[in-house]
This record gives C-alpha cells, structure tokens and sequence, in this order.
C-alpha cells in the first residue's frame, strides 16, 4: 500500500520522525500529491505558501498556538489546521508559576551567590519579598490560563483575571473587562493569551505602567502579547519591578537590553520542553493526521 506523501516542516525528535516514517512518504520541499503538513516551529504559512501545494487539505501543528498559520486563509482553501491544545496544560502553568517563584525569590542569583562564595565571605543574602498571599492577575483565563490560576490559588493568592467575558470560575474569583485596572490592582500579572493579531500589544504601555515599581509581569504566551519596548522601558527605569519571561518579540534574538537587567528572569521558550509533553504533542498530531488520511473527524480542529 502506497503511503500518503506529507511536508515536513521543522526540526523534529527521532521518536517524531519515526513516527511520520513509519506511515508516510516524508518530504523537506513541496512536492505533487501532498495533502498533508506537519508544521513544527513558527515558520509563517500563508496564502501563498498555500497555493505552493495545489492538493493541500491538512496543516497539522505540532503546539497550541498556531499564530504563524493564516487560519482565515486556510479556511477559503478549503485546507483544515489542527494544533495540539491539553497535553502541555500542565507543563506551561508549571514553568509559569516556577518562574514567579523563582523571580520573585531570586533563586538564579542566590545559587550564584552560593557558587562564588559569598555566602561565607559576606553573609546571608538579602532579604526578599513572600510569594504566598499575594495577589496574582491571568490576563486569558483559558485552558492554560486556569491551570495556573489554579496552582496560585493554593499559595492562598487572590486571583482576579481578564477575559472578554465572564468565566465559570470558583466564588471570590473576580473578572476585569479593563486590563489597566486590573494590573492596578495584583502584584503578579501572568499573561497567558494566544498569540495574533488580535493579542498584539494588548500589554500595553500603560498596562505595564498600571502595575507599578512592586510588581511583576509573567509572559509564557507569546512575545507579541506584550509591548516590548515599553516594557524594557518600565524594567530599566524602575517603573515595573521584575519580569519574568519564556517568550520575546524576536526570539531567540532577544533584545540585548534584556541581558543587562537584574530584575528579570529570562527563560528559552521552554514551558513545553518536557519529554513526557513532546512526545504527547508529536502523539497528537499524528493522531489528527490520521483521522484525516482515514477519513475520520479530526480531534483538535482548528477552523
């Protein structure tokens, strides 16, 4: 039996590209005859890409953000776009509140300390400020979003959260339709939106001003979801107190005025980067790939 040619774009893992061996013909360039991408990393896939492969009908995305797809593009080809939402819930929300704590603690720096022997030379390390109680914003209270708010929940934190409307949430929890006051208003603001043009700078400038010189702003959605230069602006002036971030506007470019800083906490994009999740995540799009060869309804559909 003839095995479906598929594209293969980015960098896959020996189990991922075993997998894709194992039941397709695989191909690094466009070919005739391929009906199927597995799409792995941010390359940007639009019209014209599209138009490139006549008898596309599947982007299979291997990640929850498909940001780089034009989805509206895809949906007027007639092609369907999956991703790869649940299976890294649990990792991203423990990275998220793993660098609140370990920003808010200053863990990297007192290792340092320790390591350059200090500790014996100068003393104990500055005093810090405590996690638990404080009180935590989730700007996107979806899958993601929850999970954190979930975990911060039991640190007996507040959590108030933005959203275009209400969620189904637990009593106390508190909905913002204004992102400037609810920063106001928390000591941690975790943002954990889906990337695109819709998101773009909804950080904003005077978001990033609204939380003030005690705060900190947590990114482990997209770079774009926050207005960069403003917040490099607030973390140098003093304006913002700390961040900590897994994602930039330019990765893995980064800005190198970030480098410099003391009070931010910078991470390689790695919220997912777990064995057990990869391979969950390379699991499933493989899975809507073949529900799609066989016929059959697709499990995480996009469009």
């Amino acid at each position: 039996m003839t095995k479906p040619d598929i594209l293969v774009i980015g960098s896959y893992p020996e189990w991922d590209t075993e997998g894709l061996q194992a039941d397709y013909t695989v191909h690094d360039e466009p070919a005739p005859g391929i009906r199927a991408v597995a799409m792995k990393g941010h390359r940007r896939l639009n019209g014209t890409f599209m138009d490139s492969l006549p008898d596309l009908e599947l982007i299979a995305n291997f990640g929850v953000g498909y940001d780089a797809i034009d989805v509206a593009a895809a949906t007027e080809r007639g092609i369907k776009v999956t991703n790869t939402p649940d299976v890294l819930t649990d990792d991203v929300a423990d990275l998220a509140v793993g660098m609140l704590i370990a920003a808010t603690r200053q863990m990297p720096q007192a290792d340092a300390y320790v390591r350059a022997g200090r500790w014996a030379a100068e003393g104990e390390y500055p005093l810090l400020r405590k996690v638990s109680g404080k009180r935590a914003g989730i700007v996107g209270l979806g899958r993601i979003g929850r999970a954190i708010a979930d975990r911060l929940a039991a640190f007996h934190m507040p959590i108030a959260y933005y959203s275009r409307a209400p969620k189904d949430t637990p009593e106390g929890w508190q909905h913002h339709a204004d992102l400037a006051k609810l920063a106001a208003e928390v000591d941690y603001l975790i943002v954990a939106l889906a990337g695109g043009p819709e998101t773009a700078g909804l950080v904003s400038r005077e978001v990033i001003a609204a939380l003030g010189p005690d705060a900190m702003l947590v990114n482990i959605s997209r770079g774009t979801t926050v207005d960069e230069g403003a917040l490099l602006d607030a973390l140098e002036s003093g304006a913002l107190g700390s961040a900590a971030l897994d994602v930039f506007a330019s990765e893995p470019d980064l800005d190198p005025r970030f480098l410099k800083l003391e009070n931010v906490l910078l991470q390689p994009h790695q919220a997912s980067a777990t064995v057990e999740t990869r391979q969950a995540m390379g699991q499933l799009q493989r899975d809507n790939m073949a529900a799609f060869f066989a016929g059959k309804p697709l499990l995480t559909p996009v469009n």
